[in-house]
Order: structure tokens, then C-alpha cells, then sequence
């Protein structure tokens, strides 16, 4: 007697991830309830937080949908009823500025994926992108010095204060 086999396509589809399990189907489910609650959050926090980062506190340049400066304002305002939570910046300093500022935030988590309820925050040229040469991070867009923030639901007096504490540290380091 042979011992039962399971089939082809069940081992395929569990090794490669395309079907979640009971538990994470519960935990998307439950998560759904309040992710229109979570992504107001978001993007009234991060709607305050770009403008309190001028070029004055360390960083040069601000990228955000809800900023009148940003490129894509007007199509955000016309499709958008929220900004979201993703803030783009780049750093005066380059590459040592992005790692001070790294090791300076205190709330913020640093984190290779971004989207949770806490605030994440990731410097793409010694975090994600480490193993691309430089040539081929600038092509794309990724400077040493850029930064990307993902804002959490914390309170946003203390995620503003984090970074701000963090980009003078980074601005010192210039």
C-alpha cells in the first residue's frame, strides 16, 4: 500500500502562498471592519505633517499628493477624497544624513514594507535598495537621500515631534 499522496495542485498552491489560511482569512476579515477607520487616520495625520518639513528643518525637499507644490495635486484633488499616509522626502546630507536620521527616530519604526497602524519609516538607499548600485537607484529615482514615511495612527503631535527631533539630528550631521 502506498501512503496517501497529496495532490499536485494543493502543494503547489500551500508552497507558494496563493491561499491564505482560516486564521489569515479571519485576520483580513477583521482587519476590513476598520480600514476605513485606520486610512482617515492616516491621512489626516500625514496632511499635517509635510508642511511642518521645510528645507529649514533638515530636509530639502517634501513630496506629498495633498502639498499645492506636489506635481500631481490637482489630479489628487480631483480623484482622491484623502491624501493617504505616504510621505516622500529627501534629505540635505545624502546617504550619511538618511542613515542619522535612521538612528535618530524614536516612535517611528524602521521597516523594509510599509502600510501598519504604527508609523514606519524607511531610507531606501542602505535599506531596501543596499544591493543596487547607485547608478541604477538614481536612475530610478532612489537618491541616497531619500526617505519614505509611512504615517501611523499614533497621536500626530508625536509623530511630527519624532521626526522632527530626528531631521535636526540629520541636519547636524551635514
Amino acid at each position: 500500500m502506498t501512503p496517501r499522496s497529496t495532490p499536485r495542485c494543493t502543494t503547489s498552491r500551500k508552497a507558494i502562498g496563493a491561499i491564505p489560511s482560516p486564521f489569515d482569512c479571519w485576520l483580513t476579515l477583521a482587519g476590513l471592519k476598520t480600514l476605513h477607520l485606520r486610512m482617515a487616520r492616516h491621512s489626516a495625520t500625514a496632511s499635517r505633517s509635510p508642511a511642518s518639513w521645510s528645507s529649514t528643518r533638515g530636509s530639502a525637499r517634501v513630496s506629498y499628493p495633498g502639498l499645492e507644490s506636489h506635481p500631481g495635486h490637482a489630479v489628487a484633488k480631483r480623484q482622491m477624497s484623502a491624501y493617504s499616509g505616504m510621505i516622500t522626502f529627501e534629505l540635505k546630507g545624502g546617504l550619511e544624513a538618511g542613515r542619522t536620521l535612521m538612528n535618530s527616530v524614536r516612535l517611528c519604526s524602521l521597516a523594509e514594507s510599509l502600510g501598519a497602524v504604527e508609523t514606519m519609516i524607511t531610507h531606501p538607499a542602505t535599506m531596501t535598495h543596499v544591493d543596487v548600485p547607485a547608478a541604477d537607484r538614481h536612475a530610478r529615482g532612489l537618491t541616497d537621500s531619500l526617505v519614505r514615511l509611512s504615517v501611523g495612527i499614533e497621536d500626530p503631535k508625536d509623530i511630527i515631534a519624532d521626526l522632527d527631533q530626528a531631521l535636526a539630528v540629520a541636519g547636524k550631521a551635514r
